[in-house]
Parts: structure tokens; C-alpha cells; sequence
């Protein structure tokens, strides 16, 4: 390393910047005395499963890596789901599940829909990639979300969203607010 040489009067300039200062003599860090927040246990998430209550009609069939997505619950208009792919209602929320595992997303998946509920959010954005790096032949993520949300009892409608939004690797989700 070169040694860097500062004029007179840029040194000048640094001095009257920082102000006068002090050695150190102890590097030490002392308590503020404040008192650590008390530990909260983990939420229980098999309140958040119950959301899960909805019974699929037939087995769903499995997708691959390309395939778009798409239901409509039976008491929801089909023009519903058009109207969904058409960018008619626009998404107040989103969440990106790439790079989790299939209970750490359900988990995230669960929890964001709540709150999207919660926060009377009636459409969202949810990207889960489209699999490419599964070790399965199929898209593990992509086919999981596809049951989960037919599950869900307050999802209303989901379509895959468009080239700009993910594509197959995303959908838009309608939610039915209480």
C-alpha cells in the first residue's frame, strides 16, 4: 500500500471537520441498563393451517414448469377469472416465495394471505417460481401453491399472471374479504 500525502490545507479542512478528539482507553462496551425484551414463544401455525378447510372436488392435476394456472370457486361467475387475467383488479400485495422449501413457503404463503385478508387486500400477487431448479421432474413449489390455494377458504379466484408479472412462475389471487 502507497502512504497518501494530504496538503497543509486539506489536513487543515479534516481537523476543523471532526473537531477535537481523544485517544481511547478502553474499548469496551457498557450496559445501557435497559432491560432485554422478554422472549415471546413462536405462533402456533396450525391456526394459520386452518384456513385449509376447503375439500377439493377432484385430485389436481400436476403442472409443469411452463403450464399457467387457474380456478374459480363454484359460487364465483366464470367471467370472474377473465376479468382477473385481464389486469382488472390490481394487486395490493405481494409476496416472493423462491428459495423456500415447501414448509417454510406454505408457511409464508399461509401467513401473508391472512394478513392480506386482514389488511382487506382483495387481490394479490404471489410469485413461486416456475421450477426450473426442482430435483423433481415437476415444479415442486408451483403445483404446492396450486392445491394450497384451491384449499384456502378465502381465495375466491387465481389465474397465472401475465409475461410482465412472472408469468407461469406467478399468479393473481382474488380473496374474498369477511
Amino acid at each position: 500500500m502507497t502512504k497518501k500525502f494530504l496538503s497543509e490545507e486539506d489536513r487543515d479542512l479534516f481537523r476543523g471537520a471532526i473537531g477535537k478528539v481523544r485517544s481511547v482507553k478502553n474499548d469496551k462496551v457498557h450496559d445501557s441498563g435497559q432491560t432485554k425484551p422478554k422472549p415471546f414463544p413462536k405462533p402456533n401455525h396450525k391456526d394459520i393451517e386452518d384456513h385449509l378447510g376447503r375439500s377439493i372436488d377432484a385430485s389436481v392435476p400436476i403442472v409443469g414448469n411452463e403450464d399457467e394456472i387457474s380456478y374459480v370457486h363454484q359460487n364465483i361467475p366464470k367471467n370472474t377469472l377473465l376479468k382477473l387475467r385481464q389486469g382488472y383488479f390490481a394487486p395490493e400485495a405481494e409476496i416472493d416465495l423462491h428459495g423456500l422449501n415447501r414448509i417454510e413457503a406454505k408457511i409464508e404463503l399461509l401467513g401473508f394471505l391472512r394478513e392480506s385478508v386482514k389488511m382487506r387486500c382483495h387481490c394479490v400477487h404471489i410469485v413461486h417460481g416456475k421450477g426450473y431448479r426442482s430435483e423433481e421432474q415437476y415444479p415442486i413449489l408451483k403445483n404446492n401453491v396450486n392445491l394450497w390455494l384451491r384449499q384456502h377458504k378465502d381465495v375466491l379466484a387465481f389465474c397465472s399472471a401475465p409475461p410482465k408479472d412472472g408469468g407461469a412462475g406467478a399468479v393473481y389471487v382474488l380473496l374474498g374479504l369477511p
